[in-house]
Order: C-alpha cells, then sequence, then structure tokens
C-alpha cells in the first residue's frame, strides 16, 4: 500500500468476513484490497465490528474512533505481513 492511500474496513456480517479496501486521500474511487474471513483473523473481525458499532453510537467520539482504526490498520498489517510469509 502507498503511503498516501488510507485503508478502509468494513464488516460483512453475512459472510462473516472484513472487507479492506483502499483509498488516495482526497479521492472518491475505493479499491478493493482483500476479504479476510473471521476463522482467518477473528481478532481483526472483532476490532472491525467494535469500529463498525462506534461509527453508528449516538454517543459518536472521532478521537476514539481514529484510536480504534490505528489498531484496526495495525492488526491489518500484522496479518498482512504474517500471510504474505507463509510460502503457498
Amino acid at each position: 500500500m502507498a503511503e498516501n492511500k488510507t485503508l478502509l474496513f468494513s464488516v460483512d456480517p453475512k459472510e462473516e468476513a472484513v472487507l479492506v479496501s483502499e483509498s488516495v486521500k482526497g479521492s472518491r474511487e475505493i479499491n478493493f484490497v482483500e476479504r479476510v474471513p473471521r476463522e482467518a483473523n477473528a481478532m481483526l473481525f472483532d476490532a472491525v465490528a467494535t469500529l463498525t458499532a462506534m461509527a453508528k453510537s449516538p454517543d459518536f467520539d472521532a478521537a476514539i474512533f481514529r484510536a480504534m482504526d490505528k489498531v484496526c490498520r495495525m492488526i491489518y498489517l500484522k496479518h498482512r505481513q504474517k500471510n504474505r510469509d507463509v510460502p503457498a
């Protein structure tokens, strides 16, 4: 992922997976990156589910939301790095 791109996360509750996308800052274009099934990374799924719930909360707090988004990015980047090291 290039430095000027932002990771975006969403939960697909029907398929129990995290959808990872990226977007160039300031752009309206969103590119799908990958689908991470819950069984492949339950921690990522739970973190993104929490992020989604926070966004819907009537007590929304932007600072806490940004902090949770950073947690999701950290978990995802570690997941991606770990899976890159596994031979196909």
